[in-house]
């Protein structure tokens, strides 16, 4: 039988109880979804294991406290927490780390998706350069909305700010891209 319990029930089961069950449901839940974001940011399969082991040892130790009435949801919040772990753990290689992820992006060249055809055109198009001409606030909203597809509430948690301004900073970026490239 399957658990069906919210994620808000199964954090706080984890949190009271430390409740194995419910961690491991949790787990399931959002670790290939954490696995799959985190990717994206580093091409080091190695890291992006360790990061994802590291942000639920964070749960269930405790470490991280979900907060429910803040109007956090659990993939939001597991995403802020291995986002962050992601780059304490690249500080902490430093220039070997950054070695390592050049060399396993070389090694991956040859499996070419879309998305990557599509932001190699962004990188080297009129796009690209409205884009470095965003502030970083606005950049950083539209790769949180964007890049990693993550709703207007999960890119507030992600990026500490009020829902209300991830939305009123991605109308901005929009409009300042489509002046840019008009």
């Amino acid at each position: 039988m399957s658990d069906t319990r919210s994620d808000g029930e199964l954090l706080r089961a984890i949190a009271a109880d430390a409740d194995r069950r419910a961690f491991e449901e949790l787990y399931r839940r959002y670790a290939p979804w954490l696995r799959a974001r985190l990717r994206g940011r580093c091409a080091d399969l190695g890291v992006v294991d360790d990061v994802v082991q590291e942000t639920f040892l964070a749960v269930w130790r405790g470490k991280a406290r979900y907060r429910e009435e803040a109007g956090a949801d659990a993939a939001g919040w597991l995403w802020r927490i291995g986002s962050r772990r992601l780059v304490d753990a690249l500080r902490g290689d430093g220039a070997r780390g950054r070695l390592r992820q050049a060399l396993a992006r070389l090694r991956h060249r040859e499996e070419v998706s879309a998305e990557e055809r599509v932001l190699a055109g962004v990188e080297h198009g009129d796009l690209a350069g409205a884009l470095v001409r965003l502030s970083p606030e606005l950049r950083a909203v539209l790769q949180a909305t964007v890049v990693d597809g993550l709703t207007t509430r999960e890119a507030a948690v992600l990026l500490g700010i009020p829902p209300g301004t991830v939305k009123t900073r991605a109308m901005r970026a929009r409009k300042q891209l489509r002046e840019a490239l008009a």
